[in-house]
């Protein structure tokens, strides 16, 4: 199964894997049934999660039913026990970038929101744009999510500055990315073009560097305000299994 799913991942285009998982969801969700592991986005049970990665493949880290990562649960989580994301009266204003499905559907249906998506490929994105031009005023958004995004751009300075420039004074970002925390500074290289070799060394094949920990030093330099939540660290062990989520993984809470 790891790899006819690598194979997957890595020969067909993202926008069209989207469009074909909304067919496949349903299946595995019913055939992997059990108790072992818990999806916390909608609370369904499963005796096993899939496996997922374009270079190496981590096992148990899929949702079945959602399509959740580690990643996505945490933030879940996240938003769920320690924000008023979900329950606010105050009707804010977000902006999702390449909006993952998990996500899409939930946040569209809040009232509590004025939920725009973008991206230039996703079939999910209302606004097709370029994160380095945004076609959006300044100071327009109340929440920002830009998850696993920023090390698809090369030139992710320039993005940085446009997310805090549509961001509102005192409004909250989520800027997620892959992040390798024994690297002290992040890494990149241009003249690695091989696929399979990119795959190997950045984790995806277009993916344009790899993030350390100098990561959040770069957002803080950019203007924001910047809490490294390792929210992990708050959840009990017994729950982390549970949920399949990454041990120390690092949520970037940005303010402005």
């Amino acid at each position: 199964m790891k790899k006819l799913f690598k194979l997957i991942l890595n020969t067909i285009p993202r926008p069209i894997l989207i469009r074909l998982s909304i067919v496949v969801r349903p299946i595995l969700a019913f055939l992997l049934k059990g108790n072992r592991f818990t999806d916390p986005i909608d609370g369904k049970s499963f005796r096993m999660f899939l496996p997922y990665g374009y270079g190496n493949q981590r096992n148990n880290v899929l949702s079945p039913s959602t399509l959740s990562l580690e990643r996505h649960r945490l933030l879940w989580l996240y938003l769920q026990n320690e924000t008023d994301f979900f329950t606010s009266k105050e009707k804010k204003k977000v902006l999702h970038f390449a909006p993952e499905q998990e996500f899409y559907k939930r946040f569209k249906k809040q009232t509590n929101i004025d939920y725009t998506t973008t991206d230039l490929l996703s079939p999910l994105a209302d606004v097709k744009a370029d994160i380095c031009n945004l076609p959006f005023e300044d100071n327009s958004y109340d929440i920002i999510f830009c998850n696993h995004v920023l090390e698809h751009i090369p030139d992710d300075t320039k993005a940085m500055q446009e997310l805090y420039r549509v961001l509102k004074p005192g409004g909250m970002g989520i800027f997620q990315i892959p992040q390798d925390l024994s690297r002290a500074t992040t890494f990149s290289d241009d003249t690695i073009t091989d696929q399979k070799e990119r795959a190997k060394i950045f984790g995806q094949y277009d993916h344009v560097r790899v993030y350390g920990r100098d990561y959040f030093d770069k957002l803080r330099s950019i203007g924001f305000k910047v809490t490294e939540e390792d929210y992990t660290s708050k959840i009990t062990p017994e729950l982390v299994e549970k949920y399949c989520l990454a041990k120390g993984e690092i949520i970037p809470i940005c303010f402005k």
